[in-house]
């Protein structure tokens, strides 16, 4: 597997991209910056933002974007199209070139996530429920 140096920050991992993907995590990026108090940064090689901990991830691969929240699975019932996976309660939305968003939808995801962290802590470290 090539070894790919990371964005310097996330206007950089932006600029490297083109066409469609290009334009999903722009229009993402602008849906997630609606909501206030998030600190992005490059992280892991993509976009994550934190709040109270990691919050969710932009992620532009070759043939997908994967737009993901560490405590996705909490939140099926606004976006049902996020599946479980990995570690936490991480769940992801593979996006393709012809998935269909709605990005009004996103600062919703977003403000819940928050939410979550707030309520929760941070999802990164072990807490009792």
């Amino acid at each position: 597997m090539k070894k790919v140096v990371p964005a310097a920050n996330p206007d950089a991992y932006v600029a490297a991209l083109s066409g469609w993907r290009r334009d999903r995590v722009v229009r993402l990026r602008t849906a997630v910056h609606s909501v206030a108090g998030l600190d992005e940064r490059i992280k892991w090689g993509h976009i994550v933002c934190f709040s109270n901990g990691p919050l969710l991830l932009i992620r532009a691969e070759e043939a997908r974007v994967l737009f993901g929240f560490w405590r996705g699975k909490r939140l099926r019932d606004i976006e049902p199209r996020l599946k479980p996976g990995g570690k936490y309660e991480l769940a992801t939305f593979d996006i393709r070139e012809d998935t269909k968003i709605d990005f009004k939808r996103v600062p919703e995801l977003v403000r819940e996530a928050v939410a979550l962290n707030a309520r929760l802590g941070n999802p990164a470290e072990r807490h009792e429920e």
